[in-house]
């Protein structure tokens, strides 16, 4: 009951399928979730969304009115640098934007306008002919990419950051514009330059948005609409075995209660490579096998709750500090540095008040870390919290320590037994360029005919919009093998 579970499942039920979820935890939206505790509500995941279109889109394949309200963010996002008291406001508006860039980067709405220009190109390019269709072969794929505007062939031979710093010449705008990187899981210096492409989804096409009462009422909403479909919905049962038939079929999931499920199609939006390896039992995705994928960083990520109020602080922010290439290229290997260079703060309360107590904001913190693969023990939580906590006091000009009243961490322990993340990687398998496209694991079982899968670790990758799109790639998988059985 993740986003891509839940769409693809009002696809399905309005085109007349009977539809049953089975969902591990006790309440739906997978990351896209919510946490009550002492009176604050938080949302534990994403904070705002992009693409909006994609959603509008779906609501009209459904034949309902989209179920939730969002408006847009403008400034996207503040960024505050470490010794700086300057804090950039990211306006869409080149010209506002470019104001504040006037001592430290001449001639930058020229310099932006023209890398926004390419990103666009790079974006109208792709996007229909890569990210919004199935693949049926390497030679499928391979025809699709021979689509794609040659010019945009360096990009992928180059990173992020290499794109970038051509265009750039500050360190400020340089981490500014880069920092859109670190929203697939990974950093500016490890992803492929043809994702400079969001910035253009970030700036100019759509950019980003929010939702009114919190993040979670997407999920209300179209859990709402899921049951005015009569879909079902079993919370607090994790699948863990399976049957199959002699026919390549897959004919019950069974559950850790030994219950079977039973069904002519299955759709899976458990990570897809972790479901094919722990619960499908395939050797092409036993931890040997999966140890060998590239995978995206781990997220600390942690819920605090005070008794006063923070007018000096914006609703989406961003903390660098002084080393943010060292820290970027060691984050997903090492963490042992007393400075925390890069971490977010979302003030959750600041458009939303229902989600604190009067007088009172709900803070949302999230720092990018190691997976248990680099960092298996978690042990120091509550010293890395404590420090993150110290820096954000001293950036704002106000310590925290003493009002707070509400407390919960989760590290990428929590983020794995929560959600069944393979090590605890925040957005599933990292995006280069042998994990994209046809190479991404597939949204149908390579043995078991009647098996589908949706979410972020198979195509076209990881977030909201790409799990909307996700789902509608699936549905077109599902239909189109109901039609041929």
């Amino acid at each position: 009951a993740g986003l891509g579970g839940l769409s693809t499942a009002l696809r399905l039920a309005k085109n007349g399928y009977e539809v049953c979820i089975v969902e591990k935890n006790n309440q739906a939206g997978g990351r896209l979730n919510q946490l009550k505790k002492d009176g604050f509500t938080f949302d534990t995941g994403p904070s705002f969304f992009s693409m909006s279109y994609e959603f509008e889109e779906f609501a009209k394949d459904c034949g309902i009115t989209l179920p939730f309200e969002y408006f847009p963010l403008d400034p996207l996002y503040y960024v505050n640098f470490k010794n700086n008291p300057h804090t950039f406001h990211l306006y869409k508006d080149s010209h506002q934007l470019a104001e504040q860039f006037e001592a430290i980067e001449p001639d930058f709405e020229i310099k932006m306008n023209r890398y926004l220009d390419q990103c666009k190109d790079a974006f109208h390019d792709s996007v229909d002919v890569v990210i919004k269709q199935n693949f049926d072969s390497l030679l499928h794929y391979f025809k699709a990419l021979i689509q794609v505007h040659p010019k945009h062939v360096t990009k992928l031979f180059q990173s992020f950051w290499q794109i970038v710093t051509k265009k750039f010449d500050s360190k400020e705008a340089k981490q500014i514009v880069s920092l859109v990187a670190f929203f697939l899981g990974r950093t500016p210096f490890d992803t492929s330059g043809i994702y400079t492409l969001l910035s253009y989804t970030e700036f100019k096409h759509d950019g980003y948005f929010n939702v009114k009462g919190g993040m979670y009422a997407i999920v209300e909403g179209i859990v709402a609409e899921l049951k005015k479909a009569n879909v079902t919905i079993i919370y607090n049962t994790e699948i863990v075995d399976f049957k199959h038939d002699n026919n390549n079929k897959i004919t019950a999931m069974i559950d850790e209660h030994t219950n079977e499920h039973t069904a002519d199609i299955f759709l899976v939006n458990s990570d897809a490579a972790y479901f094919r390896g722990k619960v499908l039992k395939k050797k092409k995705y036993n931890e040997k096998h999966l140890n060998k994928k590239k995978w995206t960083m781990g997220y600390l990520t942690f819920y605090v709750g005070i008794d006063c109020k923070l007018p000096q602080v914006n609703h989406h922010n961003y903390y660098l500090g002084n080393n943010y290439k060292s820290y970027a290229k060691s984050v997903l290997s090492d963490f042992n540095t007393d400075e925390k260079p890069y971490y977010y703060v979302n003030v959750v309360s600041k458009h939303n008040n229902t989600c604190a107590p009067q007088g009172c904001e709900s803070l949302f913190f999230v720092c990018p870390v190691p997976n248990l693969m680099q960092k298996p023990n978690w042990d120091d939580k509550d010293e890395l919290v404590t420090s993150i906590i110290e820096d954000f006091g001293k950036r704002i000009g106000k310590d925290i320590r003493p009002h707070i009243i509400s407390k919960t961490i989760y590290t990428p322990l929590e983020w794995q037994n929560q959600f069944n993340l393979y090590k605890g990687s925040g957005l599933g398998l990292a995006h280069n360029m042998l994990q994209i496209g046809y190479l991404r694991a597939k949204n149908s079982d390579e043995d078991y005919k009647n098996v589908f899968y949706v979410g972020a670790s198979t195509i076209p990758g990881a977030g909201l919009p790409m799990a909307i799109i996700s789902s509608k790639l699936a549905y077109e998988r599902i239909s189109k093998f109901d039609e041929n059985s």
